[in-house]
């Protein structure tokens, strides 16, 4: 794995910039609110435009990398993403009226974004013959995705502070930064000249796929979905509390962002460190992760004090943090490489489904704020539910092999 560092570092960046370019949004989202006059509802459309294109087009993206390579769709994805977040950005700086080029230009990002963060996955699984080393560069790859989320409102806060769009095009710079990485640091491996996968075949394949693993993938699907929704859905309101409820506002209120973000950020981190292979361990870390996620967020009333209200985020950040490098690797250790980015993309098309929905069904509800959170308890109960009783991994499970 030594001989790979640099190529996973390069890739690990991928996820730093895709999560920057999206979650530094929270915490400006009330601040676009007044500069444009538009409600919390309009303001989270800027979250789920750039997610509702992304879940479009992931699985195109995942099926064109298994087809053409990996950094043949990473490469051209995060120059659309650097497009995107420049659009957005002279759209704020120029127009009088900018909300709808604003959403263009979010759009675009949502394009790069599908063909970025999610080809990284099985970029890595391709990189690694052994399970513990793919469990382990997955674990980097999901810390640096959290890493992400806990600079992401640091730095959105205080690039605010010079200028209400300053996040928007600080996107093309970080995309650049990514792009360079990538190109000169990641080596492709070597393709063979007899894969080669018609439209046709791709269907068939995923078809097969379904029949012999459908009930565990679908249930790993649903179970990223989940987590994601209720990650972001937190993370709105919260950000929306600070502002209202707790006056806080700058690099202050993104640092307070940042606390249960950083144990998420840990909890990622250590998991994908300590996993290995062992695919009943991941079964049952899903679980109770799930569980961990969920259970504090019951006790969140109308009014709580600030320091108790991070002390249950972070409980839940930690349970979430633990849930995702789990899902990561059950799902690309037990695929062939063959199809891996086509499944991994259905995979985080349904991540990308979370982020979308999460954001505009908080900002309808959140007027009750206990109902709310007990309902986001009840979605984390489910996801644990669901891996329970549907993922039933055998520890030396030999990955479905599509003959293309």
């Amino acid at each position: 794995m030594n001989d790979k560092k640099l190529d996973l570092l390069a890739l690990a960046s991928i996820p730093l910039v895709m999560t920057l370019g999206n979650s530094m949004l929270i915490p400006i989202l009330p601040l676009l609110e007044q500069e444009l006059s538009i409600s919390s509802f309009q303001s989270s459309m800027v979250i789920t435009v750039y997610s509702i294109i992304a879940i479009i087009l992931i699985p195109f993206a995942g099926y064109l990398s298994d087809k053409l390579g990996r950094k043949k769709i990473i490469i051209p994805s995060l120059i659309i993403t650097a497009i995107g977040g420049g659009l957005s950005g002279f759209a704020a700086w120029k127009l009088s009226s900018p909300y709808l080029l604003i959403l263009i230009g979010r759009f675009l990002q949502g394009i790069g974004a599908a063909g970025a963060f999610p080809v990284v996955i099985p970029t890595v699984g391709d990189m690694f013959e052994q399970e513990e080393e793919i469990s382990a560069g997955l674990g980097l790859i999901e810390t640096a995705n959290t890493f992400g989320k806990v600079l992401s409102p640091v730095i959105g806060a205080a690039l605010a502070l010079l200028i209400w769009y300053a996040p928007f095009l600080f996107i093309p710079v970080i995309s650049l930064i990514a792009i360079l990485l990538v190109a000169f640091l990641v080596k492709s491996p070597i393709e063979k000249k007899e894969q080669k996968t018609t439209f046709k075949l791709f269907f068939a394949n995923i078809k097969t796929l379904f029949k012999k693993k459908g009930r565990w993938l679908i249930s790993i699907f649903l179970v990223g979905c989940l987590n994601m929704f209720v990650l972001f859905g937190v993370l709105f309101h919260f950000s929306s509390l600070l502002e209202s409820d707790f006056e806080m506002k700058g690099v202050m209120k993104g640092l307070i962002l940042a606390i249960p973000l950083l144990c998420l950020c840990i909890a990622s981190f250590v998991t994908g460190k300590k996993i290995g292979s062992n695919k009943v361990l991941m079964k049952w870390l899903i679980v109770f992760s799930n569980l961990l996620a969920g259970m504090p967020l019951i006790f969140v009333k109308d009014e709580i004090g600030i320091v108790w209200f991070l002390i249950i985020l972070s409980l839940s950040g930690i349970g979430i943090g633990v849930s995702l490098p789990c899902l990561d690797a059950l799902i690309t250790e037990g695929i062939e490489k063959n199809v891996r980015g086509t499944v991994t993309s259905l995979y985080s098309s349904m991540r990308f489904l979370g982020v979308a929905a999460g954001p505009p069904i908080i900002a309808l509800i959140m007027d009750h704020v206990h109902g709310m959170y007990i309902t986001l308890a009840i979605l984390s109960g489910i996801g644990a539910a669901i891996a329970l009783l549907l993922i039933k991994p055998k520890q030396q499970s030999k990955p479905v092999n599509m003959v293309l």
